[in-house]
């Protein structure tokens, strides 16, 4: 027994201590030392993490993630309801001499702009209210990817730094996430855009950068202008459901050959050489989908497959 113990003691004292094993105001000296060594000046610093305190309900909720417990149909009756594909359609309406330009700018079609708009903050309405450097830094702090947050709370304070932002001012999710579009601070630095062409991009409070940034970071990883997301199918009786799956791709005309057919039952309109996989998010049972390469890089955006169809429902509502 007491080897035993002795043993657990010389093992714990090998393990590397987390973050929380040190005081915050110790940890966020040795983050500004971090920060400074990667070009953010000192006046930055004080500006941004002046008074930065851990905030107790980031932490509760980054702990308290359960696995969802809806099912796919219960998801998507949520998430894209009739409520918020009414406002889509308005929304687009609203702003359609914008949002047709920056469409054709970008080769990215207006209604996936709104789609995302829409699901990601209800369409500017639910930005959240935190702090983005305290949420931040509160999860680079705790230690639970702690490594991932750090970077971001670098990401975020380079943006300070470059773009004038005011840091009381930059609010978001709990996670960190930005503005309408709820972009992380990497995403920001990448692929947020000042429409305008004056003063660093407002994913805040400008439509114009909301939409844009939306539009530009599609565009950058791979959207095809030519392409759906993908379609609702039906596959005939019987149907192995063995061949769904992103590894199992295949070409229109032979989804064709295998009985698969749009949901009302006509032929796929799609290219027949275009290739496709197929998608059942709620088991065999539930509905299928014929996921294009435009699917994917909305899973680059999130990847969730049932976030992906949300997406595609509500831009299609918009049309």
């Amino acid at each position: 027994m007491h080897r035993l113990i002795l043993g657990l003691f010389l093992l714990c004292l090998a393990m590397p201590a987390k973050a929380a094993d040190t005081d915050f105001n110790t940890w966020l000296r040795g983050m500004r030392q971090d920060a400074m060594a990667q070009g953010i000046s000192a006046a930055t610093l004080d500006r941004a993490l002046a008074g930065v305190q851990p905030i107790p309900r980031v932490i509760e909720l980054d702990h308290s993630q359960p696995e969802s417990k809806l099912t796919f149909q219960q998801y998507l009756d949520r998430v894209v309801s009739q409520t918020r594909r009414d406002t889509a359609r308005q929304r687009y309406i609203d702003n359609k001499g914008l949002l047709d330009t920056i469409g054709a700018r970008y080769g990215v079609p207006p209604r996936y702009i709104v789609a995302l708009w829409g699901i990601e903050t209800n369409f500017g309405g639910n930005i959240g209210n935190f702090s983005v450097i305290a949420s931040l830094a509160t999860l680079a702090y705790d230690g639970r990817r702690a490594a991932f947050f750090r970077k971001e709370l670098i990401n975020a304070l380079q943006i300070i730094q470059t773009d004038g932002i005011d840091p009381h001012t930059m609010i978001g999710s709990w996670a960190g996430a930005m503005g309408q579009s709820q972009f992380m601070p990497s995403s920001y630095l990448a692929y947020a855009v000042s429409y305008g062409g004056s003063g660093g991009p407002d994913i805040w409070n400008k439509l114009d950068d909301v939409f844009a940034s939306i539009a530009n970071y599609l565009s950058h990883v791979g959207w095809k202008a030519d392409q759906r997301w993908g379609d609702t199918v039906r596959v005939p009786p019987g149907f192995d459901s063995s061949l769904a799956g992103k590894d199992q791709k295949r070409t229109i005309g032979e989804w064709a050959k295998l009985g698969v057919t749009l949901s009302d039952g006509r032929a796929l309109q799609a290219d027949p050489q275009q290739r496709a996989f197929l998608l059942q998010p709620g088991g065999s049972d539930g509905p299928s989908f014929l996921a294009y390469d435009n699917f994917n890089v909305i899973l680059r955006w999130n990847n969730s497959s049932s976030f992906a169809v949300a997406v595609g429902y509500l831009a299609d509502s918009v049309n």
